[in-house]
């Protein structure tokens, strides 16, 4: 019998109903070791269990092929264990696998702060390394705070910016937030994200002249008792776990002038959506803005843990220092294997022109999408930009009733068929798919013509 084509562009191949017994003991076994907390085991989930993953394909433990339609929650963008990426990890690893964080420098960290610093928009960029995305949004929340001497903060209803204390203030997800509300900073004022399809304000785009930004106004100028004065508005480009919320074309280039002109910063958290994701190298170049502050991550190593809150020099000045001991410091921070991984992965970015690619393979995506919206009254919407794509399931016609049932029957179906997808937004009712750049069309067809068949059947 010939060996198996190596993952990679391969289509599915289901051998054993996922999932499958091994799948099911690893995930027994799990549940008895691992806190509830950190897992959907407790709630009665019944997972794959990942065994190896490359390109756009996912092996589970009992050797069923997916086609991995979340890129490992965006990060896998060069595609799972791109070679290049595995083999600077491995060369990297075994020169120096740790250093010593803010106290001796190591030559990747320095070579990956250039590259980023060069790479974002922006004058004399500057860049401060962590290990998550939530953490670089601290360093951004912090790094505004230093620099204005204020402590406020204007953050969007449905946004998420991470699960640390640092961020469930801004990170409007009660589910998340509620149980630590007395200990959290109430210092956040949070106004409407502009959404079209439901928007906030009862308004149509383009006549609404583009009202959302009126709240934003307000918080800054009339911040709520106990927020205090305004240091920064945070945003998503595009809100990604929120639902792949696109705002409409004149509300970022609108949102940067309101903070020039109330004097407060703009935080773009393209955790998410930088580094490609949306067809460009950040999400607000397709607005011609520049923000203040942005954080990057997931993408930017391909699979190793590191992050980054990107400014330019007159900003990070604010954490200028005297003192011996520098202000900020992490153990992990700048690390060399994940330096070493972040800037293989940006190589693979460019060498592939994975931008360009997400913004074809993004177009070809939203025509077929919105050729199913046609023949399914149950998709109330499509939208996305580039490789970051949401089908909203609606039940009830103009009604736009989400359809978090429908959604999740549609996951399992894509699942049992050997198309890994997930469903998020508010209701839980919006398909969102962020496969990898480097997905083949063929792939991609395979995985959309899956989630139709699941929405036909979910009616």
């Amino acid at each position: 019998m010939p060996d198996a084509p190596p993952l990679g562009a391969l289509l599915p191949r289901i051998v054993t109903p996922p999932p499958g017994p091994q799948s099911r003991r690893l995930a027994r076994a799990l549940r008895r070791y691992e806190s509830p907390g950190v897992s959907t085991l407790s709630s009665g989930d019944a997972p794959i269990a990942w065994d190896a993953a490359r390109g756009a394909n996912v092996r589970d433990a009992d050797g069923n092929v997916y086609v991995d339609c979340t890129a490992g929650f965006g990060v896998a963008a060069a595609g799972h264990a791109n070679p290049r990426i595995v083999a600077a990890v491995r060369r990297q690893a075994g020169m120096l696998l740790h250093g010593l964080g803010d106290v001796h420098p190591n030559a990747p960290r320095l070579a990956l702060a250039e590259r980023l610093s060069r790479l974002l928009p922006g004058e004399e960029n500057q860049v401060m390394f962590a290990t998550s995305g939530s953490e670089a949004v601290e360093l951004a929340l912090k790094t505004a705070t230093k620099l204005t001497g204020k402590h406020g903060v204007v953050a969007f209803d449905n946004a998420y910016h991470g699960e640390t204390y640092g961020t469930m203030a801004v990170t409007a997800r009660e589910r998340f937030s509620a149980p630590f509300a007395p200990q959290l900073n109430a210092r956040v004022a949070h106004v409407p994200y502009p959404n079209c399809y439901r928007c906030p304000l009862g308004k149509t785009y383009p006549s609404c002249e583009v009202a959302c930004l009126a709240p934003v106004e307000r918080a800054v100028r009339r911040p709520p008792r106990g927020v205090g004065a305004i240091a920064a508005v945070i945003i998503e480009p595009v809100q990604g776990r929120g639902g792949v919320i696109v705002p409409p074309p004149m509300y970022m280039p609108r949102l940067r002038d309101l903070c020039d002109r109330l004097g407060v910063l703009l935080i773009a958290d393209e955790i998410m959506t930088g580094l490609g994701r949306t067809g460009s190298w950040l999400a607000m170049q397709h607005w011609g803005v520049t923000a203040d502050i942005t954080a990057v991550g997931k993408v930017l190593s391909g699979g190793m843990p590191i992050s980054a809150c990107v400014a330019p020099a007159r900003v990070m000045s604010a954490w200028a220092h005297e003192e011996q001991e520098a202000p900020h410091a992490s153990t992990y921070m700048g690390h060399p294997v994940a330096s070493a991984a972040a800037l293989a992965s940006l190589d693979e970015i460019e060498r592939r022109h994975l931008p360009e690619r997400a913004a074809r393979l993004g177009d070809y995506a939203m025509r077929r999408l919105r050729e199913m919206q046609q023949r399914h009254p149950m998709i109330g919407d499509v939208r996305g930009l580039g490789l970051l794509l949401g089908v909203e399931l609606v039940r009830g016609g103009p009604g736009k009733k989400p359809a978090p049932d429908a959604a999740g029957a549609v996951v399992r179906h894509a699942l049992a068929r050997g198309v890994i997808i997930l469903a998020g937004g508010a209701a839980g009712n919006v398909l969102t798919l962020t496969p990898p750049l480097t997905i083949t069309r063929r792939q991609l067809a395979c995985a959309l013509a899956v989630v139709e068949e699941g929405i036909a059947e979910s009616r």
